[in-house]
């Protein structure tokens, strides 16, 4: 295959990956400085106000605390106490100094009860110092696209410096939502874990109160403190259409929450225009012997759009001749939705099969396929 057309499909999903370009959001008004609402699947933004304003975000924090701990731990990895983390102020599963818990009861603590104590412990335990782990995080959301975020602690407790925007939050939070055992924990609304020393459990009870008052509610985070005021991380699911919202220094966290998401809800719809595997073109494989393969989407070709508007779907392909070999799975382009003259969502197109190369010339191809025909032909004595 020729270096250009190897070249072209490969660059092609490098910018489905980091340069999407996103439709317009809604400027909304709200109670809180700054919020934001964007589709769980796409990334893309839906509803903001002031989204890329740099503000505190208490324990929010935890949500990257939590991605982090999740991404480089091992869940039944014991984690100690130390000193550190038993005299952490403000919330509490309390601790004793010394004590061990699993990283999974850790993280449970760490989400539901928004333990302080828990945050410490899993960043010794994970960057072997609080310090080195809140570099660690900082890095992650740099390469999560956050342009504007700044760990210090791993818990969000006042601390000059520390700060995110709604925008960085959503993008962590929906990161943190793609594995499982986040999502499990931050629609739990009750759990308990092991109390060392104790006969009884510890009973963690999450503090959002969405998990049991919003419809299809999916997690995921509160935080407070007099500096940054209400926080909320917060999500949902509504007729296949996945939601994330973040609301800072919000007086009327819930409620809010509840309103923006309405408004998404109520605005936007999910709609999917072709479904993974589906061929969108055929295209000849030169040096095959003739054969030609199928561009199929890589996954579902979806998007969420206006209510009542219908996008449209528009294919750019590398190429539109191929040659051989082939190998199955082999960027060809990407397939774009297109709605109000933005896109909305890329997905790459890929070879259906494999297609070995075949330097045999057509045309003596057919003459020897024809000679076969003859020599394999049936006789038939004449009367």
């Amino acid at each position: 295959m020729k270096l250009k057309r190897l070249l072209f499909p490969l660059l092609t999903l490098l910018l489905v990956l980091l340069l999407l370009p996103r439709a317009q959001a809604e400027e909304v008004a709200t109670s809180a400085k700054a919020c934001i609402i964007i589709d769980e699947a796409s990334g893309r933004v839906l509803l903001s106000h002031n989204a890329e304003t740099p503000l505190p975000m208490a324990s929010t924090t935890k949500v990257m605390t939590a991605l982090l701990a999740i991404e480089r731990g091992n869940l039944g990895d014991p984690v100690t106490c130390s000193r550190n983390a038993f005299g952490v102020p403000g919330t509490s599963i309390y601790l004793s100094q010394g004590e061990t818990l699993s990283l999974r009861d850790m993280l449970y603590g760490l989400m539901l009860a928004s333990g302080n104590d828990a945050a410490v412990a899993i960043a010794e335990h994970i960057g072997g110092t609080a310090e080195e782990f809140c570099r660690m995080m900082t890095a992650r959301a740099a390469e999560l696209g956050c342009q504007n975020t700044v760990f210090l602690t791993p818990h969000g407790l006042p601390c000059d410096g520390h700060y995110t925007t709604a925008h960085d939050l959503a993008l962590i939070a929906r990161q943190a939502m793609t594995l499982p055992l986040f999502r499990e924990i931050v629609s739990t609304r009750r759990a308990t874990i092991p109390w060392e020393g104790r006969p009884y459990s510890r009973v963690l009870s999450s503090k959002n109160k969405l998990l049991t008052t919003y419809e299809g509610a999916t997690g995921i985070k509160t935080g407070y403190t007099r500096k940054a005021g209400r926080c909320l991380v917060f999500g949902a699911e509504r007729n296949g259409m996945r939601i994330i919202g973040v609301v800072l220094n919000c007086p009327d966290w819930f409620d809010e929450a509840a309103r923006l998401m309405d408004r998404a809800f109520q605005r936007y719809e999910s709609v999917t225009m072709l479904n993974a595997g589906e061929s969108l073109r055929t295209l000849p494989v030169a040096h095959s012997g003739g054969a030609s393969v199928h561009a199929v989407l890589a996954a579902d070709l979806r998007g969420v759009v206006l209510q009542g508007a219908i996008p449209s779907i528009e294919i750019d392909l590398g190429s539109e001749e191929l040659d051989a070999p082939v190998i199955r799975g082999t960027p060809l382009g990407v397939a774009r939705l297109i709605s109000s003259g933005e896109v909305i969502a890329e997905v790459p197109l890929v070879a259906d099969t494999d297609v070995p190369r075949d330097d045999f010339p057509a045309h003596w191809r057919r003459i020897w396929e024809n000679w076969l025909m003859v020599e394999n032909a049936p006789v038939t004595n004449g009367v």
